[in-house]
């Protein structure tokens, strides 16, 4: 008999889509792992409390390479090329290293003026009366033109790569899926071949420097790719995700409003209580692997549940209340370990940037659809919305 889904483990009534919340708890009660099926990619172990999170995420057992899967029979496992995702140390450490230094403190720092930048334009195209879908009209662009152009990405490309990104990210189907990767692939492998040509001040470039020798063709597009949909991906969620759980917590908003300090705080409660990442990458099991008191046999996958972490209740009291007030120490929305989210301080700092200017200059923003109504994109791994329906009215 095949493992259940989520969904079926769910309360009656509760697409875990929307809320997978009420599911997680209800499978911690009985033990921090469960054997699920998971659509699309066959059944997994799935791992639910934080202590025991935490631990998997850094057990060099539970390989991120698809070849340890039992299940595994070809290199279709790759999205795009190989990528530091998708690899093990030494393969891993040498990838990161590569990349390492754009992502920095003083990096980032350097980086802000041209965030903030981005954001004013975009607000300033924002309709001072009216409605508009904050995901596309801003959550979106504004970090898919930072790392586009971090990368090197020209500006006509930035659509294609986008609905490229979506397909791969959320299928609608196999077909539309191998025609998305082949698009993609064939796109950035002319982006590599145009920087080996005509180097330029971009992140690209360097990758294809000399001094990057040691990157194989396969694993310099598994970089680039990896770099540019992880690098815009999460943060679209985060910003529209905290946008909305302010929307639909007005109390919470007021605070925000009479205090902007609190925009950092505001950030990472909505990375603790509703993240844009649900579950970690598939882990597969190099060997027997004990976990909550469940061997899980080699060769099986787990899936890491973050989301479920981050509402255990035995590390944050009265885990389902949103309050951006709290010191919420410990969450593990970007990760643990050496798979911990290397843009991690990029996408704060774009999230507090886009969420200060908007509260600044849109004060009235205000919910322009039922809560209830709201599509969010189906994926195992990440939650976000399709679109964020808003209206404006004029301050003065």
């Amino acid at each position: 008999m095949p493992a259940p889904t989520l969904q079926e483990l769910s309360p009656t009534g509760i697409d875990v889509t929307v809320d997978p919340y009420p599911a997680y708890a209800a499978l911690r009660e009985k033990g921090p792992v469960h054997r699920i099926l998971v659509p699309g990619s066959g059944e997994a172990w799935l791992v639910v409390a934080r202590e025991e999170v935490r631990a998997a995420l850094t057990d060099p057992r539970l390989s991120n390479d698809i070849r340890h899967s039992s299940t595994w029979t070809d290199d279709g496992g790759h999205a795009l090329g190989v990528n530091m995702l998708q690899s093990d140390p030494p393969q891993h450490t040498r990838l990161r290293a590569l990349v390492a230094a754009e992502f920095t403190a003083g990096r980032i720092r350097a980086l802000r003026p041209r965030v903030q930048e981005i954001a004013d334009t975009l607000v300033d195209a924002l309709p001072a009366e009216g409605s508009a879908d904050l995901v596309a009209s801003y959550a979106l662009p504004l970090p898919m033109t930072v790392i586009c152009e971090l990368l090197g990405v020209p500006a006509e490309d930035r659509a294609g790569f986008r609905a490229w990104s979506t397909e791969l990210v959320t299928p609608s189907s196999p077909q539309a899926v191998g025609e998305a990767a082949g698009a993609m692939t064939a796109r950035l492998t002319a982006l590599i071949e145009e920087r080996r040509a005509d180097q330029r001040e971009d992140l690209l470039s360097a990758l294809v420097a000399p001094a990057a020798d040691g990157l194989s063709a396969e694993e310099l597009l598994g970089m680039a790719f990896l770099l540019l949909v992880a690098g815009h991906e999460t943060t679209v969620n985060l910003i529209s995700g905290t946008v909305l759980s302010l929307l639909t917590h007005p109390e919470q908003l007021a605070a925000l409003r009479s205090d902007p300090s609190l925009v950092d705080s505001a950030i990472e409660e909505t990375l603790r209580h509703d993240g844009p990442v649900g579950a970690a990458a598939f882990r597969f099991a190099t060997e027997p692997v004990r976990i909550g008191g469940t061997t899980v046999p080699a060769g099986d996958s787990v899936l890491v549940s973050l989301a479920a972490a981050s509402r255990d209740p035995l590390h944050f009291p009265d885990p389902d209340r949103f309050d951006i007030r709290r010191k919420p120490a410990g969450h593990l929305a970007f990760g643990h370990g050496i798979h911990h989210c290397l843009g991690a301080p990029l996408a704060r700092v774009e999230a507090a940037v886009a969420l200060r200017t908007l509260i600044e200059r849109r004060p009235r923003l205000a919910l322009d659809a039922d809560p209830a109504d709201l599509l969010r994109r189906p994926s195992t791994l990440l939650r976000g919305l399709a679109s964020l329906p808003v209206r404006f009215h004029d301050a003065t």
